[in-house]
């Protein structure tokens, strides 16, 4: 009888432990995921990132109707933007490269929008509290919109993230990009088409 209750007192131990090991490993691996979720997830775009974008497709098709709603729930459509150089950038707050790439469209956002150049960011599908968060985070002041049903996506007929794509000033779509690229990918594609 003794040795039954020594028995069941080591299995028990052995329970107790299996259950502590198994709570610290869950515990362990939420810790991880919470510093993972909430950390910064800026990143700079350089020539040493993964996501390096080759030299854009220079391309001529008409640029495609876009009926969207910006950030404040606007009606936008990409027809309006006729008269200017309009670069357009399907992208997600969650997609590492394109975050990688907000800092250089920004700046050259900032560098040429007196030119009569114009940046649409379209964020493909993601909540709008969410959006909200992550262009106050990347300090984006060039327009967002809103693109729940990825139609974006669709027009363009490319779902890979992120893709940009350069219209003209006649509303022809001129260059392709997929991947991210830098300040002077954009200086030696984009610039030119403002000088037409």
């Amino acid at each position: 009888m003794k040795d039954q209750s020594v028995t069941n007192r080591k299995r028990d131990r052995m329970k107790l432990a299996a259950l502590v090991i198994a709570g610290l490993g869950l515990l362990i691996l939420g810790v991880v995921s919470l510093v993972l979720l909430v950390r910064p997830i800026a990143e700079p775009a350089s020539s040493e990132t993964p996501w390096a974008s080759q030299a854009p497709s220079e391309v001529s098709f008409p640029a495609p109707e876009l009926n969207l709603t910006d950030l404040d729930g606007n009606p936008v459509t990409l027809s309006k933007t006729v008269g200017q150089v309009v670069l357009v950038n399907n992208w997600a707050f969650w997609c590492p490269p394109c975050r990688a790439e907000i800092p250089e469209l920004q700046a050259y956002y900032d560098a040429h929008r007196q030119q009569g150049f114009m940046v649409v960011g379209i964020e493909a599908g993601d909540e709008k509290v969410d959006v909200d968060y992550h262009v106050k985070l990347f300090k984006m002041t060039y327009p967002v919109w809103l693109d729940p049903e990825q139609k974006a996506l669709t027009a363009f007929q490319n779902f890979s993230l992120p893709n940009t794509y350069v219209i003209d000033k006649t509303g022809t779509v001129r260059l392709a990009w997929v991947g991210v690229y830098d300040q002077a990918m954009l200086e030696k594609y984009v610039t030119p088409l403002l000088e037409e």
